[in-house]
């Protein structure tokens, strides 16, 4: 009984402390996740049809936004096939892409504090524009709100309008021609910007940028992107380097 009341306390407090303890109105958090997941969401077309462009099939193409739904991670993988790259170079590429998710969970598990039995459910919703909207939120409740409607919009809508650009692919012709293949990126670089707000996050940002784009015509097609990700290490090992000899360094002390 001790305990149910001190969890109960616990998450009392969580609610009212996070994020400056002041609520938002559902309808607010609803207007939010709707912007988001339906402007998201209706990018699906442009993935059905260039993953069809590709050479994939319909179903194919349908699987892995069911099952993957992580749209840059969907669009490495397809970009790299369709640039003749090695399937499983393409797939590591795009597992690395998508491991970023995963931290993303790390912080959303705590201001979610989803049942156990819901938890892996939820884990597939747990993206870019889920995590955004979600950890844009004031209180639990809202922050489960947020979630919930940008998931479910997303998915949903995302899932839709892949199987119509499958669909559509062929009336469509050529997909570069339209630069449909650029709106998964576009849209993935839209929501990143605005997080990059120290130093250290834009240096790991332009490596990466430069690692990449530089590379692209030496290798093949999806090692650019594996290359990429090294910018986050590079980056935090010189900027430990640099804390480390700063003068007036404090001792003894966790930086």
């Amino acid at each position: 009984m001790l305990e149910s009341e001190s969890e109960s306390e616990s998450e009392s407090e969580s609610e009212t402390g996070q994020a400056g303890a002041v609520g938002k109105p559902d309808s607010a958090v609803v207007r939010d996740a709707l912007g988001v997941g339906v402007a998201v969401g209706l990018s699906g077309f442009a993935f059905g049809v260039t993953s069809a462009g590709s050479g994939l099939s319909v179903l194919q193409t349908c699987a892995l936004s069911l099952l993957v739904f992580t749209g840059a991670s969907q669009f490495a993988l397809v970009g790299a096939l369709a640039a003749g790259g090695n399937p499983l170079t393409a797939a590591a590429g795009a597992f690395f892409l998508g491991v970023r998710n995963a931290f993303y969970g790390l912080r959303l598990s705590q201001l979610l504090a989803l049942p156990r039995a819901v938890r892996p459910f939820a884990a597939h919703w747990v993206i870019d524009e889920t995590s955004a909207v979600a950890l844009a939120q004031p209180t639990r409740r809202s922050v489960r709100l947020g979630f919930t409607v940008t998931g479910l919009t997303l998915y949903v809508l995302w899932n839709l309008t892949t199987l119509l650009g499958a669909l559509g692919a062929s009336a469509i012709g050529d997909t570069d021609a339209w630069g449909l293949d650029a709106a998964g990126p576009a849209v993935f670089l839209a929501l990143l910007a605005p997080m990059l707000k120290s130093t250290t996050e834009r240096t790991v940002a332009g490596l990466a940028v430069l690692l990449g784009l530089g590379l692209l015509p030496v290798l093949p097609a999806g090692v650019p992107v594996l290359v990429a990700a090294l910018a986050a290490p590079a980056a935090l090992y010189v900027e430990g380097r640099r804390r480390g000899t700063a003068p007036n360094a404090p001792q003894g002390e966790d930086r």
